[in-house]
């Protein structure tokens, strides 16, 4: 009787320190996976109004031909959401830095394709 009460308070013990170690492995991937998702992202500050840079975006979707799917403008900050190419989503997040000033960041697939993000972010600086 005295076993099996030990062998159970030895189970649940081990079973919380496993839940533990489960979270923290958890925890690791999720930081790991943020890393790679700010490193795929390329930024640039552009001397453009927020509505200039948001119409820059639109013409340079217009031009390489991608599909806009969604448009969200707020008071300082717009994002431009649509389709690669090859299906790949694009994210264009602008922020007002002043009136005259934009940060804008670009980013194609979840993995973030450098190049592919440099072509359109070239794009949008072209149509400033």
């Amino acid at each position: 009787m005295f076993k099996r009460v030990a062998v159970f308070i030895f189970s649940i013990i081990l079973l919380v320190n496993l839940c533990g170690c489960v979270a923290l492995v958890a925890g690791v991937a999720g930081g790991a996976g943020t890393v790679t998702w700010l490193s795929g992202k390329l930024t640039q500050e552009v001397n453009a109004d927020l509505q200039g840079t948001l119409r820059a975006t639109r013409s340079a979707f217009k031009s390489l031909g991608l599909a806009i799917t969604k448009e969200t403008v707020k008071d300082n900050v717009a994002q431009v959401t649509g389709d690669y190419t090859d299906g790949r989503a694009i994210w264009v997040d602008m922020h007002r830095i002043s009136r005259s000033s934009t940060k804008i960041e670009v980013r194609v697939g979840a993995l973030g394709d450098k190049q592919a993000a440099s072509e359109i972010l070239e794009k949008i600086t072209r149509y400033l």
